[in-house]
């Protein structure tokens, strides 16, 4: 896949970023303590490539000027992503006309799965709106990749007009525009206006390169029908690869569809594996069978990182979609939502180099 060649952000990410809290090995309801995160799915994407793998990016959000939208700035500094883009709404002393996002979560153990309690109601980012950002200046600078998701579209029905116009500006200068559904049921549960958010999301996927999803979500968001019969939480390769071929028929345009497919044996172990359609056929990785698990929580979005990453650094997809699974597997070993890994560290599990220890 081709990319501009020269450019100012090598991705720029269009989304929220919520201050995390974690409570460790305890509960959320129990705790007395939590050590602080900033995360958010499209956001995770753009510090795993800055501060991971080295490359140049922005996060375009927005924050409410409180000491806590300062606290997510600070860290939003310390993965080395630019923070120039970040529009900052007024405090009004209690956050009722504007706030931060809050994520209570904790990692699970054994039969306890992970469990995610936000609160990110009338937060600034989520009344962003079209305009709020100089699209031109922005991208005259140069971008490779724009880089959003479901979950900032469907934070209102503004973000997701402004997602699609951040799409069709990125076009316009030659980037690759990438999206990343990240379905999440309580998100889309609060929509007042679902059915505009989902023809913004359709109209999205007709300037998208590169997608992130798998056939639930198709179906849910945008309505495709599944195969007959077909149950949308077991994985079939061949199925999956029906169905995505149907997606491409409907939009030309993008060049591959990429998802990981996870067995779920228990919080602390998981199987995982990943396939993408791309021209018409099925690439698959190994599975990395029995993964130990200490925090689920942005691999995920480790994936849609590593795939770019590799992407941008001219391999081959076979080679990315490998990478993009060691990346989204090692992310999970460490905790919080962004990636603590090297470039290094994922070419050695992709080359198959033992995990002793290092002196």
């Amino acid at each position: 896949m081709e990319f501009l060649s020269e450019a100012g952000y090598d991705l720029l990410a269009l989304g929220e970023v919520m201050l995390r809290l974690d409570p460790g090995e305890g509960r959320v309801k129990n705790t007395r303590s939590f050590t602080v995160w900033e995360g958010g799915g499209e956001y995770n994407v753009a510090r795993a490539l800055s501060k991971a793998f080295g490359k140049k990016t922005a996060v375009a959000t927005a924050l409410c000027k409180n000491d806590v939208g300062l606290l997510i700035e600070d860290l939003i500094m310390q993965g080395g992503v630019d923070t120039s883009l970040i529009r900052w709404s007024d405090f009004d002393k209690i956050g009722k006309s504007s706030r931060n996002g809050l994520n209570f979560v904790e990692r699970g153990f054994g039969l306890r799965g992970a469990r995610s309690t936000s609160d990110r109601g009338h937060t600034a980012v989520s009344q962003l709106k079209k305009g709020d950002f100089d699209w031109d200046k922005i991208f005259s600078k140069g971008v490779r990749v724009f880089h959003t998701g479901g979950i900032f579209c469907a934070l209102s029905g503004s973000t997701s007009a402004l997602a699609l116009e951040g799409a069709k500006k990125a076009k316009e200068y030659g980037a690759a525009v990438s999206f990343d559904f990240n379905f999440r049921p309580s998100l889309w549960a609060c929509l007042e206006n679902e059915e505009e958010v989902k023809e913004n999301i359709r109209e999205i996927l007709s300037f998208a390169d590169i997608v992130f999803g798998n056939e639930f979500d198709f179906v849910k968001v945008l309505g495709f029908e599944g195969e007959k019969g077909a149950d949308l939480d077991v994985h079939d390769d061949e199925r999956y690869l029906r169905f995505m071929n149907r997606v491409k028929e409907t939009y030309p345009n993008i060049r591959l569809i990429a998802s990981t497919v996870r067995a779920v044996h228990s919080a602390s172990v998981n199987s995982l594996r990943a396939v993408c359609a791309e021209g018409g056929s099925l690439i698959k990785t190994e599975t990395f069978e029995n993964l130990s698990v200490l925090d689920r929580i942005g691999s995920g979005d480790s994936f849609a990182s590593g795939l770019l990453y590799a992407l941008l650094s001219g391999r081959d997809t076979q080679y990315a979609l490998s990478f993009a699974l060691a990346h989204a597997a090692f992310t999970m070993t460490t905790p919080g939502d962004t990636s603590m890994a090297t470039a290094e560290d994922i070419e050695n599990i992709v080359s198959k180099k033992s995990a002793k220890v290092v002196r």
